[in-house]
């Protein structure tokens, strides 16, 4: 038996099978990859590929049981060095695999066609049983953590976030998240992965510390009293938001305990806002600034100088231009700012900081896929990603770390919140993935990545989601590169000129000119539309492509909603980029008018 030199150190692992991890409490996690079938052999027999886009080096013969290359080694190498000689290829037999098959290496730098030929030699003996690739597999890395499996909005394929995929390329490693928030409150499934933080609540009277500003971020309780915070305030326990919006986003995972965090390898810098009652603008400027490695008088200069700002807080009115300032300036230092759209079903634009410019405005997801009826909507929300809804079923929330204290401090724990700011963390764990994956990127081309490679929602949201819901794999391919058909994008063409929609009449065009692009549009072309109707279920929209190719967008139906704010993700990666697309509107049914006010392709 003649032996080759081993090329295996060299190999890349990738993976090429779906693999299905099924955790339950108390147990470690496993893979299990299912056994061919004849069916699917049969199908794959002629595959020239150890993983897409990597040539076979090696491949697996069973021969039939009458056949000598089937028990002798000998036979089987003589077979090998035959069919190699045919096929003009030196093959050398491995070794005998305990399913009887034989291994046989193809040699050095062989082209896909060559191993199709190397293929076809032992396709036509009819003493071959089957031949396929000796493929490399690489599980996906799916957490041991024990109550993983009610984290639905980390993994579930209908309306979770796609977690396990990405993982397996990034976890966030140098990364430094900072939660501005209510603070922390120490739990063993969150504390290695906490890094120094501070407290910049000025007022007492909020900080219920018994202190201003120090360099001690931990939350000694939120709770609040009868009439405490206005006439008519009901009293309230401690929330401890800071502590499970930061467990969404880095809780210790793979300890075999407690939940998976989304960016488990990067570390969370807690920045103390909030209090009793809440929190002033002028504390979260200044921990906008500082967090992001500007300087604050009076405060030391930061040693954990965040890449990414999560602050799942608001209130009512639209951004201020004292607010608007320290997120431009984050911004320009490199820090990318998630935040939430708010509680209050409504349009999001009439909020704080979700109305702000130069942030990724995050919407909230049920675990039907489907806008939860809470969340904040409109055009300025850029994106939505599962906050949860616990009204009908807890277990419908988002799971995390949790303090027990009614008032201080009592046990840690992990409980199901739902809101925006449970959906935020979510966006700011996949920008720590994104900024570990390449640091180079910048917070505009980080939520370009998101919202480019964001699928369709499942379900339906009123008022407007953004580009849709996000897929962090997606998205995390997209930027690593390779095979998976993400795309950073960014580039985005509108046409801002309004055109009135006619009463059950003929459809109306509005045209995009798309120059400078390069190649075919992406698998997830973003088509964004704005359009003022009394009934929008009376509208038919399609998009039609440079060659007047069509892509339906929304049929007409008995939705009775006013408007239609939207984005569309659509497969165009058959058609040219650059040319004229045009959006084509049509409304089918009587008494209802309209106004498409503006609509805009990303690619």
């Amino acid at each position: 038996m003649r032996t080759s030199t081993s090329r295996t150190a060299g190999r890349k692992l990738i993976s090429v099978a779906a693999v299905s991890v099924a955790l339950v409490a108390g147990m470690t996690s496993s893979v299990a990859v299912a056994a061919p079938s004849a069916k699917a052999d049969a199908a794959t027999a002629g595959a020239t590929e150890a993983a897409p886009g990597t040539t076979a080096e090696r491949l697996i013969v069973g021969y039939k049981s009458g056949a000598a290359e089937a028990k002798s080694n000998k036979a089987a190498d003589a077979d090998a060095v035959a069919k190699g000689k045919e096929a003009g290829e030196s093959l050398d037999f491995q070794r005998r695999l305990g399913s009887g098959a034989a291994l046989v290496d193809l040699g050095e730098d062989l082209t896909k066609a060559d191993v199709a030929d190397v293929v076809a030699e032992y396709q036509a003996d009819p003493q071959v049983a089957y031949v396929v690739p000796d493929r490399l597999n690489k599980a996906l890395a799916t957490p041991n953590d024990t109550e993983y499996s009610k984290q639905w909005d980390l993994y579930e394929s209908t309306a979770g976030m796609n977690l396990p995929g990405a993982w397996d390329k990034v976890t966030g490693t140098g990364v430094t998240v900072a939660v501005i928030d209510t603070g922390y409150v120490a739990h063993s499934d969150l504390a290695a992965n906490i890094v120094g933080g501070y407290d910049f609540i000025a007022d007492t009277a909020v900080s219920n510390d018994g202190n201003g500003r120090d360099s001690n971020p931990a939350d000694p309780g939120d709770w609040t009293s009868d009439g405490e915070c206005a006439t008519d305030w009901t009293a309230t326990t401690s929330s401890w938001h800071g502590t499970h919006v930061a467990g969404t986003i880095a809780a210790v995972t793979n300890n075999s305990k407690g939940v998976a965090g989304i960016a488990y390898g990067a570390k969370v810098s807690p920045l103390r806002v909030l209090g009793k009652c809440g929190g002033y603008d002028s504390d979260i400027i200044d921990a906008i600034t500082w967090a992001s490695g500007g300087t604050v008088s009076g405060v030391p200069a930061n040693t954990n100088v965040a890449k990414v700002i999560n602050m799942s807080l608001g209130g009512g009115g639209a951004c201020t231009t004292a607010t608007q300032t320290a997120i431009n300036a984050a911004v320009n230092r490199g820090t990318t700012v998630v935040v939430a759209a708010g509680n209050s079903n409504a349009n999001a634009a009439n909020y704080s900081p979700a109305s702000c410019s130069n942030v990724i405005s995050v919407a909230a997801t049920n675990r039907a896929g489907s806008r939860s009826y809470y969340s904040n909507f409109g055009s300025v929300v850029d994106i939505a990603a599962p906050g949860g809804e616990t009204r009908t079923t807890t277990s419908g929330g988002i799971l995390s770390t949790l303090n027990t204290g009614a008032s201080g401090p009592g046990s840690e724990t992990y409980d199901y919140y739902q809101g925006t700011s449970m959906a935020a963390p979510h966006i700011a764990g996949l920008a720590a993935l994104l900024e570990s994956a390449s640091s180079a990127l910048t917070p505009a081309q980080i939520e370009s990545a998101i919202k480019t490679n964001s699928r369709a929602m499942p379900g339906t949201c009123s008022g407007g989601c953004g580009a849709g819901l996000a897929d962090a794999a997606k998205t995390v391919q997209a930027v690593t590169g390779g095979s998976g058909g993400g795309s950073t994008g960014g580039t985005t063409f509108t046409n801002a000129t309004a055109v009135s929609i006619p009463d059950n009449g003929a459809a109306i065009e509005s045209s995009i000119s798309v120059t400078g692009r390069t190649g075919n549009a992406p698998s997830t072309l973003q088509v964004g539309v704005d359009i003022t109707h009394t009934y929008r279920g009376d509208l038919v929209l399609d998009l039609v492509a440079p060659d007047g190719s069509t892509y339906r967008l929304k049929a007409s139906s008995s939705d009775s909603a006013d408007n239609l704010v939207t984005t569309y993700s659509v497969n165009a990666s058959s058609e040219v980029a650059n040319g004229t697309w045009k959006l084509r509107v049509q409304d089918v049914a009587a008494q209802d008018t309209g106004r498409l006010n503006s609509w805009k392709l990303t690619f």
